[in-house]
């Protein structure tokens, strides 16, 4: 599915080249991103809490880094920050947690002041981790996943719209009533899907 985002994110770039005479030569640039974040899953816990359903809402900050290819492609990496609400059912948490990812991303844009953006990227690592309530003490870990977006620029900013879906591998469990502390449980997954609203300043260099 991936392959399939990227290999259309580089045809409309194909046709982004030939938009007008107007398209400026690429090259480095930065994008500062303020976000909000509001997402549902579910967590697999083992006997005898099994299964559990999850909430995370907030906002957080973030960076993508990379260059422009004739201004109607850029490809780069990037980077998120966030501290949001997170909430299980099961074990009645309410509390809050910080949290990242990172990973490469490719997109197109219309090379004008307005003009619409549609980007892809795949997450390669990142983690959530709750601050401790009722007792239970947990890190999600090894963060792999997807994000689409679009987002419409006007003059030095961009208004944008994401999904988010995540899978975190790996839970560490630093301390709870039903676990074993210190213990890390491959077979402990949380799934989350997210959608994000962002402003965004790109910034050529």
């Amino acid at each position: 599915m991936i392959r399939l985002s990227i290999l259309t994110l580089l045809s409309m770039s194909l046709l982004g080249t030939a938009y007008g005479a107007d398209i400026k030569k690429g090259g480095l640039f930065i994008e500062p991103i303020l976000t909000y974040e509001r997402g549902e899953g579910d967590i697999d816990y083992p006997s005898p809490i099994n299964s559990s359903s999850s909430d995370i809402d907030g906002f957080g900050v973030g960076a993508r880094v990379g260059f422009h290819v004739l201004e109607s492609l850029f490809i780069g990496a990037d980077g998120r920050y966030s501290m949001p609400k997170f909430k299980d059912s099961s074990l009645d948490q309410d509390t809050d947690s910080k949290a990242f990812n990172y990973g490469p991303v490719v997109g197109v844009q219309t090379p004008t002041t307005i003009g619409l953006r549609i980007w892809g990227g795949y997450i390669l690592g990142g983690q959530l981790d709750p601050d401790k309530d009722q007792g239970v003490d947990v890190k999600f870990k090894k963060a792999k996943g997807y994000r689409v977006g679009a987002g419409i620029k006007l003059g030095i900013a961009s208004l944008n719209l994401e999904y988010q879906d995540l899978k975190y591998d790996d839970t560490e469990v630093e301390e709870a009533g039903v676990f074993n502390p210190g213990t890390s449980y491959s077979n402990v997954e949380l799934n989350n899907e997210s959608w994000i609203l962002s402003v965004s300043f790109p910034i050529g260099l």
